[in-house]
């Protein structure tokens, strides 16, 4: 079934999956464990609110040996890239977007996750 805006609103409702969504496109792919670093919420909660997004086909996946590495789908219908594009804008520099990336760049688990991908 296609994305329908319905669906990709109710999605980016959610701060959690909102934030999720505007960490992977600043930073390309991301692991779980670099999303729950970031975050800072448990696994359990960061994988629940991915699923979400894997199940509308927002995100695509790809394991590598004990991770999950999630991306925006590459497949997203154009007016779909073009309001995540345009709401990333003005939050770039707010928080608490700005402090998800300074802690992202500090994960412990961000070197362990490459090492082994």
């Amino acid at each position: 079934m296609p994305l329908n805006p319905t669906d990709l609103f109710n999605l980016l409702a959610d701060q959690t999956r909102l934030r999720s969504l505007f960490l992977m496109q600043a930073e390309g792919e991301l692991c779980v464990c670099e999303l729950t670093h970031a975050l800072e919420m448990s696994q359990p909660k960061v994988s629940r609110h991915l699923a979400a997004l894997r199940q509308h086909k927002l995100v695509r996946t790809r394991r590598a040996s004990n991770w999950i590495y999630y991306r925006l789908s590459p497949d997203l219908p154009a007016w779909a890239s073009e309001v995540l594009q345009t709401a990333a804008r003005p939050v770039a520099a707010a928080e608490p977007f700005t402090g998800d990336r300074k802690r992202l760049a500090t994960a412990p688990s961000r070197v362990d996750c490459r090492e082994t991908a």
